[in-house]
C-alpha cells in the first residue's frame, strides 16, 4: 500500500495523485463486456468479477451537502464539494476526468440468499447470473492517509445488473442513507461513509409511492420525485452475496475457471478488509480459516450494536453484508421508536428480519459467508473441520456479545439474565420508547416518575409502578458506572422517519435546511445539545404518525 498522507486536497487534480485502483488491476474483467464502459443493458454475466459501466450523469447538478467529518479524515477542502469538477466526477459525469483517474467505473455481481436459503428464480433470467450493482457504479479507489477507499456513486445509471429498471435513485432515500451513514458513524459503529450529496434541478423519475395519511402495506400510486446521487465510501464493497455467486460457481463447477476466480475474490477480501490481521504468507486454507474467525467477530460485535442503539436493518440478506464487518446498504432501515422485539420498518421484511431476530438473521448469513468458502478447502479435510466449527460456534459467540452488550448498556459488572428479563417484560407493558427510555435511565432515576416521559402508556396500575420501582432499586444496587458512562453507550437522538419526512418534503421543493439541521444534530447523538435541540428531537413519536405508510413503514423500492 502506498504511504500517501495528505493534510488538504483542493482539487481533483490533486486527488488524483492518490488514485490506485487494486479491484480492477487484480481482479478478471468479465470478458463479455464493452471495455468502453457502455455497459448498461440487463443481460447475464456469466464469468469475471466487474464488469466495468460508464456512469450516467444526472442532469444540472446542485449541491445539497457533503459530509464534513469525513472529508476532514480524508484532507478534502470542505470547498472541493463545491468544486465544479468534483460536483461533475460525484454526480456521474466522468467524461472528461483526466489521467491516472478513470472515466469509466465498475459494477459488481453477487448473489441472493434470503435468511439463509439461495434464491435464484428472482433473477430475471432465472439463473442467478443477474444480480448485482443495478444502480451502484464504483469510480474511484484511492489510499488516502494511509487508508484505501472506494468511492461508489448510487443512483448514476444503469448497469447489466439493473433488471430493467432505470438505475436511478430517488433524492428521498439518497437524503435517508446520506444521514443515516454519518449518524452511524457518530453513533461509533463501523459502516459505509457519506461523501457527498447532490441532486438535479430538471430530472425526475417516477417511483411507487403511498397515498397521504394512508395506513397500506403495498404502495397505492406512481409519483414523480427528484433523482440524486449520493456518493458512499468504504474500504471495500465486497459483500457476502459477492462470495457466494463465486462460491456457487465453483461448487457447480459452472466454467472452467470458476474455482480460480472465487480463491482470487477471496484473497483480494483479505487484503483489503483484514491486511493487518492475516499474514499474507499463510496457506490459503490458514487464510480462509482465519478469515471466517475474523468475520465472526467483526459480524457479531456489529449486530450487537445496532440493537444497542435501536437499529434495525430491515432488508438483512447477504448481499446487504459487507465482509469487512460494517453496516452496508440503508434501505428499508428504521429507528425504533416504541420497544417491539418484532418491529420491522420494511413491508416486505417479516419476522425473520426483525430487531430482535437480527442476531439469528447474521447467523444465516455467516452460514451462507462460509458455504461460500468450502470450495477452497476441499482437499483439506482438517480445515474443513475448523471451518464447520467456526461456523457452529457463532449462536454462541453472538450470545456473547449480546450478553457484554446489555451489560455496557445497563452499566453492570457483569450480565444479569433476571434483571432483563424483568426489564423487557415491563418496557413492553409500559410501551417504552427505546431510546428516551434507556437515555433517561442512564441519569439514574429516584423511582419510576422520572422514566414516564418515555412511555406511551400512561402506568396507573399500582403493581406496575411497584414493579418498576422494585426493578430500579435491584438495578441501582448493581450499577457499577457513573451516569456520564451511561450516557457515552445510551444515545439521546437517533434518526427516527418521522424526523425525516419533512426534510425529504422540503428539499423536493428546493428548501435543504432540514438536511443539513438533521445532519448537524445526528452527527452528535451523545450529547445533550440545545434546549430548542431537546425539544424538538427528544420526543415521542405522534401517536397520529403510527402505523402511516412512508413513516412507520417503508417499502424496499427507491
Amino acid at each position: 500500500m502506498k504511504n500517501n498522507t495528505i493534510k488538504n486536497i483542493n482539487t481533483i487534480d490533486e486527488l488524483a495523485k492518490f488514485a490506485d485502483y487494486s479491484f480492477l488491476n487484480t481482479l478478471v474483467c468479465d470478458p463479455l463486456a464493452n471495455q468502453n464502459g457502455q455497459n448498461h443493458n440487463p443481460r447475464e454475466v456469466f464469468n469475471g468479477h466487474y464488469v466495468p459501466v460508464t456512469p450516467t450523469a444526472i442532469k444540472d447538478p446542485i449541491y445539497i451537502t457533503h459530509s464534513k467529518t469525513f472529508f476532514k479524515e480524508l484532507g478534502f477542502a470542505d470547498s472541493l464539494a463545491k468544486n465544479e469538477e468534483f460536483i461533475k466526477m460525484f454526480s456521474g459525469d466522468t467524461s472528461n476526468i483526466k489521467k491516472p483517474l478513470k472515466n469509466i467505473g465498475w459494477a459488481t455481481g453477487y448473489a441472493l440468499s434470503i435468511y439463509g436459503t439461495e434464491y435464484y428464480m428472482q433473477c430475471p433470467f432465472q439463473t442467478g447470473n443477474g444480480y448485482g450493482d443495478g444502480r451502484a457504479i464504483s469510480i474511484l479507489e484511492a489510499v488516502i492517509n494511509n487508508k484505501r477507499w472506494e468511492f461508489q456513486l448510487k443512483g448514476a445509471g444503469r448497469t447489466p445488473y439493473c433488471r430493467g429498471a432505470d438505475g436511478r435513485a430517488v433524492l428521498r432515500s439518497s437524503i435517508r442513507e446520506f444521514l443515516a451513514q454519518e449518524h452511524m458513524y457518530a453513533l461509533g459503529i463501523p459502516t459505509s461513509r457519506s461523501l457527498s450529496l447532490y441532486t438535479s434541478k430538471t430530472e425526475t423519475v417516477t417511483r411507487p409511492w403511498f397515498n397521504e395519511n394512508s395506513y397500506s402495506r403495498d404502495p397505492e400510486r406512481m409519483i414523480e420525485e427528484n433523482v440524486a446521487i449520493s456518493t458512499r465510501v468504504a474500504p471495500s464493497f465486497i459483500r457476502v452475496g459477492q462470495l457466494e455467486l463465486f462460491g456457487r460457481r465453483a461448487r457447480k463447477k459452472e466454467h472452467p475457471k470458476a474455482l480460480e476466480e472465487l480463491e482470487q475474490l477471496v484473497l483480494h477480501a483479505i487484503k483489503r478488509e483484514y491486511q493487518d490481521e492475516i499474514d499474507e504468507n499463510s496457506s490459503i486454507e490458514e487464510k480462509v480459516i482465519l478469515l471466517a474467525l475474523k468475520f465472526r467477530e467483526r459480524l457479531t460485535s456489529l449486530v450487537s450494536n445496532w440493537i444497542r442503539v435501536g437499529y434495525c436493518q430491515g432488508n438483512f440478506n447477504s448481499d446487504n453484508t459487507a465482509v469487512g464487518g460494517f453496516t452496508l446498504d440503508f434501505g428499508p432501515f428504521g429507528f425504533i421508536d416504541i420497544f417491539d422485539p418484532e418491529y420491522q420498518p420494511w413491508t416486505g421484511g417479516g419476522l425473520h428480519f426483525s430487531f430482535f431476530n437480527q442476531p439469528e438473521a447474521a447467523r444465516k448469513n455467516f452460514n451462507s459467508f462460509c458455504s461460500a468458502l468450502m470450495p477452497l478447502l476441499e482437499s483439506n479435510q482438517n480445515a474443513l473441520d475448523n471451518l464447520a466449527g467456526i461456523r457452529s460456534g457463532f449462536a454462541k459467540e453472538m450470545n456473547e456479545k449480546m450478553e457484554k452488550m446489555w451489560t455496557s448498556k445497563l452499566g453492570l459488572k457483569k450480565y444479569d439474565e433476571k434483571l432483563f428479563n424483568e426489564l423487557m417484560h415491563l418496557m413492553l407493558k409500559s410501551e417504552a420508547d427505546y431510546t428516551m427510555f434507556f437515555r433517561e435511565l442512564s441519569s439514574i432515576p429516584k423511582d419510576i416518575s422520572s422514566l414516564e416521559i418515555s412511555f406511551y402508556r400512561k402506568i396507573n396500575d399500582k403493581e406496575l409502578q411497584n414493579r418498576w420501582n422494585k426493578w430500579l432499586e435491584t438495578w441501582k444496587s448493581k450499577l457499577s458506572v457513573s451516569s456520564e458512562d451511561l450516557k457515552t453507550v445510551n444515545p439521546k437522538y437517533t434518526l427516527k422517519e418521522w424526523f425525516l419526512v419533512e426534510a425529504y418534503e422540503k428539499a423536493n421543493n428546493g428548501d435543504y435546511s432540514l438536511i443539513l439541521e438533521l445532519q448537524e444534530i445526528m452527527t452528535k447523538p451523545y450529547l445533550e445539545q440545545s434546549k430548542q435541540v431537546e425539544e424538538k428531537y427528544y420526543l415521542k413519536k405522534p401517536s397520529n404518525y403510527f402505523g402511516v405508510a412512508g413513516i412507520s413503514h417503508i417499502t424496499c423500492s427507491s
